[in-house]
C-alpha cells in the first residue's frame, strides 16, 4: 500500500505553525503577566518584579530541561507515523508521560527544601530573597503539571495536530491574567491583596486547568491510551537516551540564563528588575518564534519516517523564510513600542533608564533567534539530539560565558550581558545551518 506523501504547502505549514505559535506563547504569557502586575504594585513593585524575574528563570530551567521530552515524544511519534507503524506504538505514551512526571516529581523535593540556598547562589537577598521564597514555594506545584501538559502536546504534534494543544494555552494564559488581577491587587470587599503570592496561585490554578483539559482531549480526541502495559515499550529505549541528551542540552542552555540573571542581580535591583522585563519580553519572542519551528519539528519527523530528503529540505527553506518574516515584523513592533513596552511592566523611572539604554540589544537577537529556534526544532524533529547538546555546550561554554566575563571586566553592563546572549544565540543559527547543508543536502538524491 502506497503512503500519502507530506504535505508541505503554505497552507498546511500555516495550519500547523499559527496554533502552534498561540499555544507555545502560553508559558512566556503566564510569566510575563506575573512579572507585569506584580511590577506594578503600589508599594515594593521593583523588588517584587526582580523576585518573579529571579524564579522565572529557575523555574524556566528546570521545565525546559525536563520538558525537552516533548521534543523527543513529538519526534518518535511523528517518525512512526511517516513509516506507517503507529499503530505500533500502544503503551508507548502512557509510559513517556509516566516517566516525565517521575522525572518532575524527584526534581521538585531535590530543590525544595534548599531554594533559599539556591536564591542566594541568584544574588538575591533582603526583601527580594523572602519575596522570591513565597512565590516559589507555591508555584514549584504546577512544575509536574506543567511537564504533563507538555508531554500531551508532544503527543498531538507527533500525531500532526497544533489545534488542541493551541486552545489549552489559549484558556491557561486567559485564565491567568484574569486570575492575576484578582489575586495580586485583589477585589475591594471580597479579596484581600495577596501580592507576590496572589501572582504565583494565579499560576498555578491555570496549570491545573491546562492539565485536565489536557487530559480530557487526549482521551476523547484521540485514540491514545494510557495504559502502561507490563513489559518497557521498545520506543522508551530511544526516549531515554534522546532526551537524555536534550536534559545535557537544556542545562549547558540554562546555564547562559541564570549566569545572565545572577551577573544582572550583582548590578543592583534596578538592574534585574530591567533584565526581567527584558528576557520576559525576549522569551515571548521567543516561544512566539518557535511556532514555524514546531511546523517543521512535526513535518520533518515525518518526512525523515519516509525517508524524503528533497522535501525535507524545501520544507526547512520555507519555515526558516516565513520564520525569518516574522522576526522582522517583530523587529518593527518593539522599534515602534520602544517605550511603552518597559513602562507596561514597572513604572520606577530607574528602572526604565536601564531597561531602555540596553533594550536594543534585546531586538538585535530576534533574526538569530529566528534561524536558531527554527532549525533547532526540525533538528529534534530529525532525532539528532547528540548534535544539538553539542551545540549548545559550544555555544555556552566557548561563547557566552567568556563573552559575559569579558564585558563584566570591561563594565559594560547589562548591554554586555545581552551581547554576550546575542553571540550565544547566533553560534547556535550557523553551527546549525553549516551540519544540515553537510549532512542532509547530500542525501537529496537518495531518494
Amino acid at each position: 500500500m502506497e503512503t500519502v506523501k507530506t504535505n508541505i504547502s503554505f497552507g498546511r505549514i500555516q495550519q500547523l505553525a499559527i496554533p502552534a505559535i498561540v499555544a507555545g506563547v502560553a508559558e512566556p504569557v503566564l510569566s510575563s503577566t506575573d512579572a507585569a502586575v506584580v511590577g506594578n504594585i503600589a508599594t515594593y513593585g521593583t523588588e517584587s518584579l526582580a523576585a518573579v524575574g529571579i524564579v522565572g528563570t529557575f523555574l524556566s530551567a528546570l521545565i525546559w530541561i525536563l520538558g525537552q521530552t516533548r521534543s523527543v515524544i513529538s519526534a518518535i511519534v511523528s517518525q512512526n507515523l511517516g513509516a506507517g507503524k503507529i499503530d505500533s506504538l500502544k503503551t508507548f505514551p502512557g509510559q513517556a508521560i509516566f516517566f516525565n512526571i517521575g522525572l518532575s516529581i524527584v526534581l521538585i523535593f531535590s530543590t525544595y527544601f534548599f531554594v533559599e540556598e539556591i536564591f542566594r547562589l541568584l544574588n538575591a537577598d533582603g526583601m527580594i530573597l523572602d519575596l522570591s521564597i513565597d512565590y516559589y514555594r507555591i508555584r514549584v506545584w504546577g512544575f509536574p503539571l506543567t511537564l504533563f501538559t507538555f508531554a500531551v502536546f508532544g503527543l498531538f504534534r507527533g500525531l500532526q495536530n497544533t489545534f488542541w494543544p493551541m486552545i489549552i494555552a489559549a484558556i491557561g494564559a486567559g485564565l491567568n491574567i484574569g486570575l492575576d488581577f484578582m489575586l495580586v491587587y485583589g477585589i475591594e470587599g471580597w479579596i484581600e491583596p495577596m501580592n507576590v503570592e496572589g501572582a504565583a496561585w494565579a499560576s498555578l490554578i491555570s496549570q491545573m486547568v491546562m492539565a485536565l483539559l489536557a487530559l480530557i482531549l487526549l482521551l476523547k480526541k484521540t485514540n491514545i491510551s494510557l495504559k502502561l502495559g507490563k513489559k518497557i515499550h521498545p520506543e522508551i529505549y530511544r526516549l531515554i537516551p534522546m532526551s537524555a541528551n536534550l536534559f545535557v542540552r537544556a542545562l549547558a542552555l540554562n546555564t547562559a540564563l541564570i549566569i545572565a540573571t545572577r551577573e544582572a542581580t550583582a548590578l543592583g535591583k534596578e538592574y534585574i528588575a530591567a533584565h526581567t522585563i527584558a528576557f520576559n519580553i525576549w522569551i515571548f519572542v521567543a516561544f512566539f518564534l518557535d511556532g514555524y519551528g514546531a511546523a517543521g519539528n512535526i513535518l520533518g519527523g515525518k518526512l525523515v519516517g519516509e525517508k524524503n530528503f528533497k522535501a525535507l529540505w524545501t520544507l526547512t527553506k520555507r519555515v526558516n523564510m516565513y520564520n525569518l518574516g516574522v522576526a522582522a515584523v517583530l523587529i518593527l513592533i518593539a522599534f515602534l513600542l520602544y517605550k511603552p513596552l518597559g513602562s507596561v511592566f514597572n513604572k520606577d523611572p530607574d528602572v526604565l533608564t536601564v531597561f531602555y539604554g540596553m533594550f536594543y540589544m534585546v531586538i538585535l537577537t530576534f533574526p538569530f533567534n529566528s534561524l536558531a529556534f527554527t532549525l533547532d526544532s526540525i533538528f529534534k524533529g530529525l532525532g539528532e539530539m547528540g548534535f544539538l547538546r553539542n551545540v549548545l555546550l559550544g555555544a555556552t561554554v566557548l561563547g557566552f560565558i567568556p563573552m559575559v566575563y569579558f564585558s563584566k571586566y570591561m563594565g559594560w553592563g547589562l548591554t554586555g550581558i545581552w551581547i554576550a546572549l546575542l553571540i550565544w544565540v547566533a553560534w547556535r543559527a550557523v553551527a546549525l545551518i553549516i551540519k544540515f547543508k553537510r549532512k542532509y543536502i547530500p542525501l537529496i538524491g537518495n531518494k
